[in-house]
């Protein structure tokens, strides 16, 4: 597996609409009250930073990120 590659599990602040999730393509939202939770597969390092200037760029709140144990 590429360095930094695996499942990821990423939580930002607020409820994301239909059409800023469309903005993380390839990853499954879980909208909840307080939160979104995208969780899905990163490639590599390269890809993992990608997404955060995604957020970044779209004026959305880091809360956590994580990877995800194997298995």
């Amino acid at each position: 597996m590429p360095h930094g590659g695996g499942d990821y599990e990423i939580r930002i602040k607020g409820r994301l609409s239909e059409s800023v999730l469309a903005a993380f393509e390839g990853l499954t939202a879980t909208v909840q009250p307080v939160e979104t939770v995208l969780h899905g597969p990163v490639q590599d390092l390269s890809s993992l930073h990608g997404l955060l200037d995604r957020i970044q760029s779209l004026g959305l709140e880091l809360v956590e990120i994580r990877r995800l144990p194997l298995g």
